[in-house]
């Protein structure tokens, strides 16, 4: 499996309280900040609730 890097672009002020907490979730703590998570159904389901908000793509996996 893959990797997801996800940035948090846009702030969550006047959005509701569940999209924050998604947010929160994804382990973004400040604005512009990435983080990666291994790709999953869990994961892109909370992409897609704040795809409004964050920027994400997908990393393939290293073959060595």
């Amino acid at each position: 499996m893959g990797k997801q890097r996800i940035t948090w672009t846009k702030s969550g002020i006047g959005y509701p309280r569940k999209q924050r907490l998604t947010i929160q979730s994804l382990g973004l703590r400040r604005l512009n900040q990435t983080v990666e998570h291994v790709d999953s159904l869990v994961v892109r389901g909370m992409i897609a609730k704040v795809r409004h908000l964050v920027r994400s793509e997908l990393i393939p996996d290293e073959v060595e």
